[in-house]
């Protein structure tokens, strides 16, 4: 590998000559050989954004040239197009600040720049860094990515699989099954009433992630170093929100207390929270599904679910609820992160956080994974999910619980003693109550009609 040589302001360094950032994403990347896990390109596409307002924003304040600001905006978007990927290999487990990622970003924009410019016009810290420090940029940029993340990815996700449930929902009008409370037997409820509750679980999961979205459209920029805005010029923060909001569409604003924003990462925090919310009830409605498909004929079988691949290599013919399996294995690693994040959120001493870097990898990581995970369950399994109307009916009319609906005719103890020999004698609940003289032939058909328990 050829190298060059780059230098910063502890002095020189090799840096390879196909790439365009520079001695201090070099020395990142000799000091911090830990894992595999890589800042977010979301991250890095949210700087590209940031950047490119900040040059338009210094533009509009006498600060920097229009040559200077345009071709920094040029760079932007190369990098928002995804050509210069591969110049962003810095590790998540780096300095807290993620200081070294804002400046791999700004080195990348320097060098690039003077390439197409042919010649060094731009520096790295003087002029793409303008009005700036990292402990600001990090946190907007995670600010931006979350937003657009969400917005643009995982409440589309999320909308689509309610849908899917809600058509579900009309295809199974009218079919009534066994409840189940405790997992033991409990009255009728029509199937489309049960899945109505998957349906209004994630709506208002969909509403509690939407209502703590204004809390991440607040960003730190214009605090620079510790709040104060020292370096910035007046009206920078302000402006340069009005910039990002025109790049990216989604209505930022500047955070009314920079020192707030420099040292809490509380409302991340909260919308992660609504996220882990949500794979909970994921959680929940996947295994709901898997447990009334479990069998085909040993299990509960009230469901039919699309059979998308073998299910094991010993057991010729098995097939098992293996997009459940994933999607509940995605809420399990979403509540782990909720873990990562709070405590990371938690870790803001005196002027600054300094977990930034740990926070937005598992927060966006929550995102994809559930976007994705969503998506998937939805187009294979939601949409293919076929009610086995045999099997309910069977559960139905075999359940213990049934006597419900003659408990107010003879009586809540009595109602219990017919249930108890019902399941002893292994006879019908019918049978139980003319045994033990309770009712007439004629009253008990007349009050026993399962389907109208719902």
């Amino acid at each position: 590998m050829e190298y060059r040589i780059e230098h910063d302001s502890m002095g020189s360094i090799e840096v390879p000559v196909d790439k365009y950032y520079g001695a201090q994403t070099a020395r990142s990347l000799s000091n911090f050989k830990i894992g595999t896990e890589k800042i977010p390109m979301e991250v890095i596409r949210a700087f590209a954004y940031l950047k490119s307002a900040c040059a338009a924003t210094n533009l509009e304040l006498g600060k920097l040239t229009e040559e200077k600001s345009n071709i920094i905006s040029k760079v932007c978007n190369e990098i928002l197009e995804g050509k210069l990927d591969e110049h962003f290999p810095l590790s998540v487990w780096q300095t807290g600040s993620g200081t070294q990622s804002n400046m791999n970003v700004n080195e990348v924009i320097t060098n690039r720049g003077n390439e197409i410019l042919g010649k060094k016009l731009l520096h790295p810290n003087d002029d793409v860094n303008m009005s700036q420090s990292s402990n600001d940029t990090f946190p907007a940029a995670m600010h931006i990515a979350a937003v657009l993340e969400v917005q643009d990815k995982l409440l589309p996700s999320l909308d689509k699989l309610i849908l899917a449930f809600k058509k579900l929902e009309e295809e199974n009008e009218g079919i009534v099954k066994s409840g189940r409370t405790h997992l033991q037997d409990a009255t009728p409820i029509a199937f489309s009433q049960e899945i109505s509750g998957w349906r209004a679980s994630l709506e208002n999961d969909y509403k509690q992630i939407e209502s703590a979205l204004p809390f991440i459209k607040k960003l730190a920029l214009g605090a620079t170093a510790v709040g104060t805005g020292l370096n910035a010029p007046k009206g920078f923060d302000t402006l340069v929100a009005k910039n990002i909001s025109k790049l990216t569409g989604k209505d930022f604003v500047t955070d009314s207390n920079k020192f707030h924003a420099l040292t809490s990462k509380s409302e991340l925090a909260f919308v992660h929270g609504a996220l882990s919310s949500l794979s909970g009830d994921l959680m929940k409605t996947a295994n709901d599904i898997r447990w009334l498909s479990s069998g085909p004929r040993c299990g509960l079988g009230e469901i039919f679910i699309p059979e998308n691949e073998p299910g094991s290599s010993i057991m010729p013919g098995k097939v098992n609820p293996t997009q459940c399996e994933s999607m509940t294995m995605v809420c399990v690693q979403v509540m782990s992160n909720n873990t990562a994040v709070n405590m990371a959120s938690s870790q803001g001493n005196f002027e600054l956080n300094v977990f930034m870097p740990v926070l937005i990898h598992n927060f966006l990581q929550s995102v994809r994974i559930l976007s994705e995970g969503m998506d998937s369950f939805r187009v294979h399994c939601v949409c293919g999910i076929k009610a086995n109307k045999q099997k309910m009916h069977e559960n139905l009319h075999n359940s213990l619980m049934l006597v419900t609906a003659i408990s107010p005719y003879i009586g809540y103890e009595n109602a219990a003693k017919v249930a108890k020999l019902a399941h002893e004698k292994n006879i019908s609940l019918k049978e139980a109550t003319l045994v033990m003289n309770l009712m007439t032939e004629e009253k008990f058909d007349e009050v026993f009609k399962p389907e109208e328990m719902i």
